[in-house]
């Protein structure tokens, strides 16, 4: 009777899968064969919960080498593609850290156990919440999300020691380098599909100096996508 009940129970079937044991799992087969040898970023994905910060229909997926769609214009990036990022980043326990285009605020959770503080900025006010109601289920109190165009960055809390984009970008707005401390660094992934490659800059004074690193394919940020070229 019981198994009857289960078999006719979505949630009772989600309450029975050991969600620990997929993390380990991603951490061992997806970010330790790319590279992720910075054992707070191995520790920081193998504590936080991804399934929490997918939809309900996703759930299933939110361990596979998968891009996960949000919304029509968000989706959570491969869990190795996120973890290259945030380790090209170098970030410190003392640094506070701007999170841009966070979704549902898996990135930004991650990021907090990095980092001193985190912000995040997200222009779908819907996710926007939703990401601030996980953080503060998970008791996460060095991390908020704020809801705003994206690309404008968080002003009033600059400046930062690290800028992370959550998605591929055709160009970075200077007003996201103007949010930068001295010495700061932002990651991003410039271009699009298989041929996007993540940079890092970094800035000192009013000049800003680009490194590139490896091939990446995140999701495309909207807000930042060119403008189309008019045609005949």
């Amino acid at each position: 009777m019981d198994r009857a009940r289960t078999g006719s129970n979505p949630r009772a079937i989600e309450d029975m899968v050991d969600y620990s044991r997929l993390r380990r799992t991603m951490v061992d087969n997806q970010l330790r064969t790319s590279d992720i040898t910075d054992w707070r970023i191995l520790d920081a994905m193998n504590r936080v919960p991804r399934e929490h910060f997918v939809p309900r229909h996703q759930v299933p997926f939110a361990y596979s080498e998968t891009q996960i769609e949000l919304s029509p214009a968000r989706a959570m990036p491969k869990p190795a593609d996120f973890a290259r990022l945030v380790q090209l980043a170098d970030i410190t326990s003392q640094d506070v850290v701007l999170d841009i285009a966070c979704g549902t605020g898996y990135s930004t959770a991650v990021l907090s156990l990095l980092a001193n503080a985190v912000v995040a900025v997200e222009s779908d006010a819907s996710l926007a919440g939703k990401a601030n109601e996980l953080l503060t289920e998970l008791d996460i109190g060095n991390a908020a999300v704020v809801a705003g165009p994206i690309e404008e960055g968080v002003a009033r809390e600059a400046p930062f020691d690290v800028i992370i984009l959550e998605g591929a970008v055709d160009a970075v707005p200077p007003a996201l380098f103007d949010q930068l401390r001295d010495g700061g660094k932002l990651v991003a992934v410039i271009g699009a599909g298989n041929a996007a490659v993540a940079h890092r800059y970094i800035r000192s004074g009013n000049d800003v100096a680009a490194v590139t690193s490896f091939n990446a394919s995140l999701p495309v940020l909207g807000s930042f996508a060119p403008a189309p070229a008019f045609v005949f």
